[in-house]
């Protein structure tokens, strides 16, 4: 309740203070190489800060008039709480990491430039090294871009594109490698195959969880986008998800939870990794989780440096071959609206330059853990070397990697407007509801759908 409370007093302090909505259209010169600095917020530690600042040199090598400042503000929501409080007397950066959700509070200020007519510009720029580009992206590089990355930027209702792709995450199935192997027990690919699993393991092992999910919230989105059930809307009607469809769904989890077969981390307290890496006597075999997120899920080496087990990656497991659904996550860039178009003009052209340079992106994605947004970045010669190394030992972010970009034709994102944020967290209390609640099934889950839609509705009342 507090975290809904202070969410709605910042709405309302929002809505009470507009910032201006600048008319915007790229001048006719383009970037006219006036000297200009803009501002970018994002939450990249030391070793990410390093290769940033990197390409920033190489970024003023070409525009030495564009300075660019940038700040770590601790954790994405440390990001959006700044922004929405700076929105409010106009002094928001130029450039932020951002969430859909977060892009969508900010525009209830109208603070977010648009992106749709710099990115279909064909301005000429002439740089400082005397060759030129044109302002917006070619053909080839809207290509590049793995669709669901880059779609992600025009999830608001209204058509437009708000936001470009920087690095992503998604979630994988990590399973212990070892003991599937030594007991002949194949990777699970659907969900009916992964209750097979979980039975057997729990034949094998009496005493442990064979699953550990670790965003409830995740795992129920998932579950509609893959069931092809309606989740949530950018447009009135916004929440959907109190469907027959989606309450079968938690039927079934109801029984695996009673059953032992799974936990989440909200009921294991804990990211599910510990219970996937542990050597006690309750164990977890298989876990899914963050891509980002590879090394949590490998066990400590011991003292001759060799793991307990090996740790094999592979995609999430599915209910239809032909709607393959796994969720788009990690940060994005969004640029604020400005009195000055040129600084607007510069900003767009750090944030292009970030996006599609091949280099950056495969040096990146190598610091950072999540995957390049580009497709060729694979054929870039260290990102190459990098793949090749893969194991589920030593490399098993690279193993992570392999599968994530395996998979690109499966991310979805879903939709951001003013309460996405409350319906997923609504959606994540929801689940553990319906796991843990006692009394007869079916009123115990439909009591938690009707609580998670009527706190929605509250969020945005």
């Amino acid at each position: 309740m507090k975290k809904l409370v202070s969410m709605l007093l910042l709405v309302a302090m929002l809505l009470s203070c507009m910032t201006s909505a600048f008319a915007f259209e790229v001048p006719a010169e383009g970037y006219d190489g006036s000297e200009v600095t803009i501002k970018f917020y994002h939450t990249m530690g030391a070793n990410l800060v390093g290769v940033l600042e990197s390409y920033i040199a190489e970024f003023n090598q070409l525009y030495p008039n564009i300075k660019v400042e940038h700040s770590s503000l601790g954790g994405y929501d440390d990001v959006r709480d700044q922004i929405s409080t700076e929105i409010t007397v106009g002094s928001q950066p130029h450039i932020a990491y951002c969430y859909p959700d977060h892009v969508a509070l900010y525009n209830l200020a109208k603070a977010v430039q648009p992106l749709d007519e710099m990115i279909n510009s064909e301005t000429v720029i002439t740089r400082a090294d005397g060759t030129t580009e044109i302002l917006g992206l070619t053909a080839e590089q809207k290509d590049d871009f793995i669709e669901g990355y880059y779609n992600e930027g025009m999830q608001y209702g209204d058509g437009l594109m708000y936001t470009m792709p920087l690095s992503k995450s998604t979630e994988v199935l990590y399973y212990n490698k070892t003991f599937f192997e030594a007991n002949g027990i194949a990777v699970p690919t659907t969900w009916d195959e992964l209750e097979a699993v979980c039975a057997k393991i729990k034949e094998l092992d009496p005493n442990s969880i064979p699953l550990g999910y670790d965003s409830e919230a995740n795992w129920f989105i998932t579950m509609c986008e893959q069931n092809q059930a309606p989740y949530t809307s950018a447009t009135e009607p916004h929440f959907l998800f109190d469907n027959e469809q989606n309450h079968a769904t938690m039927k079934t989890f109801r029984e695996w939870y009673k059953k032992g077969y799974i936990t989440t981390q909200t009921l294991y307290g804990a990211y599910t990794s510990g219970l996937f890496t542990s050597t006690t006597e309750v164990k977890s075999y298989m876990s899914i989780g963050s891509s980002a997120g590879a090394t949590y899920q490998r066990p400590a080496a011991g003292p001759d440096g060799t793991y307990p087990f090996e740790v094999g990656i592979a995609t999430i497991p599915q209910m239809n071959a032909e709607n393959k659904k796994v969720i788009s996550q990690g940060p994005s860039v969004t640029i604020f609206k400005k009195a000055n178009p040129q600084e607007v003009i510069a900003s767009w052209l750090f944030v292009k330059f970030l996006t599609t340079n091949v280099e950056f992106q495969a040096e990146f994605s190598m610091a950072s853990g999540y995957v390049p947004v580009l497709k060729s970045v694979a054929e870039n010669e260290a990102y190459a070397e990098f793949l090749a190394s893969a194991d589920g030992g030593n490399y098993v972010s690279a193993l992570s990697a392999k599968v994530c970009l395996e998979q690109a034709d499966a991310y979805y994102t879903s939709p951001a407007f003013n309460g996405s944020s409350e319906a997923r967290d609504q959606v994540g209390d929801l689940l553990c509801a319906c796991l843990t609640t006692e009394g007869d099934d079916d009123t115990v889950i439909a009591d938690a759908f009707a609580t998670a839609i009527e706190e929605c509705e509250y969020a945005i009342w």
